[in-house]
């Protein structure tokens, strides 16, 4: 159920294009909402225009049309995650979206996944830093039976210590197996801790683990009430229904609910970048393969100018992001000295973003000669420079990507999920595309020399206990 917020990975990105890319920017209003987009480029082939309205809760709706097959992805976002707990109790956000699935009055605990399952579904949530999701895969014709679970515990979630304090303790298990018997996760720690040493962003999702074993009945209901009100949600569905047809069962459903709370703004204690290089280390027993990984702190889709942005998705795929890639390329397939070299950004968070780059050492080869040889390869490409045909092959790798991850019902409501939850609006997944298409050699040089500066970035190294 945990998920770091990291929206454009390789899979996230692929969704965002998926809707972005097949339809156009033109608005039209009509009667039972607003459609943002043309009829899909493929000839009604593909997922058709996203169309919006809102509850007069204040509930955001996304309707994505798609008549492929006659199923549903049915998913509720709230805009908090665990950037947003109270001091002291981090953990809380990811708790309780555990919580949520032990029943209300009218459903007993752990019979809501239950149900969905005996009527052919799936469903699950998701905790980030800066939202939670839950989401219910269905035929159409069991849609209207989910919308009024979910709209259900919304409303009418029934805790008590019998529930909570067995549940806390899945967490601190949970916790043990995926952070504290995972030496990756410990190494991801201590460079967020680093890179964000105030910011909450600073802290994991899944909690500090003296800070979830304190974590009460009071705490999670407390938290329930404040930011598990309708106009703190976005309702997104996708799949063989309208925006005309989903209407009145959203009026149904969600309509009918009152707020609870008038959610506060979204302002972390924060700090600047790091101005000096940093490092970190772990080593353990139970690492058999040793990995450099250094995260640069920069500017989000929200937070930054121009087409920041865009340039440093660009960025990303020309230096790691496929077999042709220059790391790749060069300290893969040439030198030898990396059995795998890749870089990404992670653009789509509410405040500060990162790139990251990464590389292992090829037997025979040490952690530091492949360290020397990614900063040589940054070196060479900040002096080299690269030239449009290049950025244009990485635009158009990033557009290709799309065209399969649209066949994802649940990554095509999850891009506007992710994106209406991070500050974003659906006009910005549908323009990024157009947005990455406009991107020269001078722009990505441009990012590349502004924010691939060590004096802003953490290195870790993951070695095996005892190496030198």
């Amino acid at each position: 159920m945990l998920k770091r917020s990291s929206p454009l990975s390789k899979i996230a990105l692929g969704a965002l294009l998926s809707t972005g890319l097949l339809l156009g920017a033109c608005s039209e209003e009509e009667d039972q909402g607003t459609a943002l987009s043309t009829e899909p480029v493929l000839h009604g082939q593909g997922p058709g225009a996203p169309e919006t309205f809102e509850l007069t809760n204040g509930m955001q709706v996304v309707v994505i049309p798609d008549r492929r097959a006659p199923v549903v992805t049915h998913m509720v976002w709230y805009r908090v995650g665990a950037a947003d707990e109270p001091e002291g109790m981090s953990g809380v956000a990811h708790f309780l979206e555990h919580l949520m699935f032990k029943g209300t009055d009218t459903i007993p605990p752990g019979e809501m996944s239950k149900i969905v399952a005996r009527n052919g579904g799936q469903d699950n949530a998701f905790t980030s830093s800066d939202f939670t999701a839950y989401f219910q895969r269905v035929a159409i014709d069991r849609l209207s039976l989910v919308m009024e679970m979910e709209a259900d515990r919304m409303s009418n979630l029934v805790l008590s210590d019998a529930e909570v304090l067995p549940e806390r303790d899945v967490v601190l298990e949970e916790r043990s197996m995926r952070v504290d018997n995972n030496p990756r996760s410990l190494l991801s720690e201590k460079i967020n801790q680093a890179l964000f040493p105030v910011h909450p962003y600073g802290t994991p999702v899944i909690g500090w683990e003296r800070e979830i074993a304190a974590l009460s009945t009071e705490n999670a209901i407390a938290f329930y009430d404040r930011f598990y009100t309708p106009n703190n949600a976005i309702l997104v569905v996708a799949g063989d229904i309208s925006a005309a047809e989903l209407r009145p069962l959203a009026e149904k459903y969600y309509g009918s609910i009152e707020r609870r709370a008038e959610t506060p703004p979204r302002v972390r204690e924060t700090s600047a970048a790091p101005t000096a290089p940093l490092r970190v280390e772990h080593a353990d027993q139970r690492v058999r393969q040793a990995t450099v990984r250094r995260q640069y702190r920069v500017p989000s889709y929200r937070t930054s100018p121009g087409l920041e942005s865009e340039a440093m998705d660009v960025l990303a795929t020309l230096l790691g992001g496929s077999a042709t890639s220059r790391f790749y390329r060069n300290l893969v397939v040439g030198s030898g000295v990396a059995a795998n070299a890749g870089s990404w950004y992670s653009g789509t968070a509410l405040d500060d973003a990162t790139f990251g780059i990464y590389a292992v050492p090829a037997p025979g080869h040490t952690i530091e000669e492949v360290e020397a040889a990614l900063d040589a390869e940054i070196a060479a490409f900040l002096k080299e420079g690269v030239t449009q045909d290049e950025v244009s092959r990485a635009v158009n790798l990033l557009l290709a990507e799309a065209v399969y991850a649209r066949d994802d019902q649940q990554d095509m409501a999850r891009i506007y999920g992710v994106a209406l939850t991070t500050g974003g609006t659906v006009q910005d997944v549908l323009d990024w595309p157009d947005n990455l298409r406009k991107v020269t050699a001078d722009d990505v040089m441009d990012a590349a020399k502004k924010y691939l500066d060590l004096s802003r970035s953490v290195t870790g190294i993951l070695k095996p206990a005892g190496a030198l």
